[in-house]
């Protein structure tokens, strides 16, 4: 009998569009179809939707995950998707751009020494949401007078590039930690029923 794969080889999908102008309330629509045709997926685990600008279009960045990498590829190649995507692409400056993230080892990972289970996957999406938020607001402003310096610093895949890897080490080395550590006794705190006999 095959060995059923572990939640633990979550895997997340991420999907950015750059909006034209003038697209943004199709586009919206658009959004919210298909996110909900995506949490019917067989192996899907939720998603996150952060909106922000660049180089003046609305840009909308979509985490989602799923329990196998199986599961996420066969989202990302079913037909259903496809077409959606095909529907979208004369809205979208840059295309559909994907990007697939193994998180096998993650901020909320219970420790070796422990038998406790992970925190409640909602608790995870509460703090991660409230530590790349402001991240996606202010990095890119932070960064906008500079990318603007020369052409190579202005040209969109570099500026992404350079954003984005700003945001990676920032929380991942300092404001996720310590975001864990400030949150962790609402994190460790059980919400299931206790077992009554």
């Amino acid at each position: 009998m095959p060995e059923s794969k572990p939640f633990e080889e979550v895997v997340t999908l991420v999907i950015k569009h750059r909006v034209k102008t003038g697209y943004e309330v199709p586009y919206e629509a658009w959004l919210r179809n298909i996110v909900s045709i995506a949490g019917q997926q067989e192996g899907h685990l939720g998603v996150d939707v952060m909106r922000g600008k660049n180089a003046g279009l609305d840009m909308y960045t979509c985490v989602l995950r799923f329990c196998t990498t199986e599961a996420m590829q066969h989202w990302l190649d079913s037909p259903q998707r496809l077409d959606l995507v095909n529907l979208a692409t004369p809205m979208l400056a840059d295309g559909d751009q994907t990007e697939v993230n193994p998180v096998n080892e993650f901020w909320f990972a219970p420790s070796t020494d422990t038998a406790s289970p992970p925190p409640p996957r909602w608790k995870q999406a509460v703090v991660t949401l409230l530590v790349i938020l402001p991240h996606t607001l202010l990095v890119p402003l932070i960064w906008g007078p500079l990318l603007q310096l020369n052409a190579l610093l202005s040209n969109y895949v570099v500026a992404t590039f350079l954003i984005t890897l700003t945001i990676v080490v920032s929380v991942v080395y300092l404001f996720m930690p310590m975001a864990t550590r400030l949150f962790a006794p609402w994190l460790s705190h059980s919400t299931q029923p206790k077992e009554t006999r």
